[in-house]
């Protein structure tokens, strides 16, 4: 695995099952440097659901350690947790379900309120058990070929000043997607690590106008917006994803 410093921050760059194994390190060094259970949100999206099969078949030794995390996901589709489409009920069922995973160290969104009222409630739940002023110890993210992460695509309202709100959590009307719920801007630079997995061929243009064009706005390149907090940042990117850009 290569491995370079760049204003997005750490960029590590080799084959998938390199990738894995450095984030299985990253998950167990979590719990074992706490004395509390650490958060940790997982994502949608086909590279993350790859990597949770993956650690389900590949990597049961883990299930002791996940057993010691509080569990949620970064942004959510208001559908039912049993639904294909949502995030929590995926990482679930591919997941923390085969991990042994107790219900009491799951936090889901609460998708069957109003989108702005899961926001607050998923806010209120989140100050009242881990603190005001923070977000989750590790944020796992995705990055879609438009360069959107969690639930923040190009042109959003949450971009327009992205840490102007002070929110941590939000609901959001995504264009022909409809309404979704995510860490904002604002609880992203409040997370402890941040760590944005992307492999494929099909995500290499992406990954380039990441770290290539410089002068893209954040509205337009959602994914840049790490730049503001990059020393909390590791990119975990397969060889074919990475093809774009130079690495040391």
């Amino acid at each position: 695995m290569h491995s370079r410093i760049t204003p997005y921050g750490e960029v590590r760059i080799g084959p998938v099952q390199s990738l894995y194994d450095w984030l299985v390190n990253h998950f167990s060094d979590q719990v074992s440097s706490r004395i509390c259970p650490p958060s940790v949100a997982l994502t949608g999206g086909g590279t993350p659901m790859g990597f949770y099969r993956w650690m389900a078949t590949e990597r049961m030794g883990f299930s002791p350690v996940a057993k010691h995390i509080i569990w949620t996901v970064s942004d959510e589709r208001m559908v039912p947790v049993d639904s294909s489409e949502s995030n929590f009920g995926n990482a679930r069922r591919a997941l923390l379900d085969p991990m042994g995973v107790p219900d009491d160290s799951m936090l889901a969104w609460d998708t069957e309120r109003a989108p702005e009222d899961a926001a607050d409630w998923y806010s209120h739940l989140w100050d009242y058990s881990f603190g005001e002023g923070k977000a989750y110890d590790l944020c796992l993210l995705g990055m879609g070929p438009d360069c959107h992460i969690a639930s923040l695509f190009p042109g959003s309202p949450l971009l327009q000043n992205p840490f102007g709100s002070k929110r941590t959590f939000a609901a959001v009307n995504v264009p022909e997607k409809g309404w979704r719920l995510t860490v904002t801007p604002d609880g992203l630079r409040r997370c402890g690590s941040i760590v944005i997995m992307v492999t494929g061929a099909s995500k290499a243009e992406a990954v380039k106008r990441v770290f290539e064009c410089g002068d893209e706005p954040v509205l337009d390149c959602p994914a840049r917006l790490v730049g503001h907090f990059q020393d909390k940042v590791t990119w975990l990117i397969d060889n074919e994803a990475g093809a774009g850009i130079p690495i040391g």
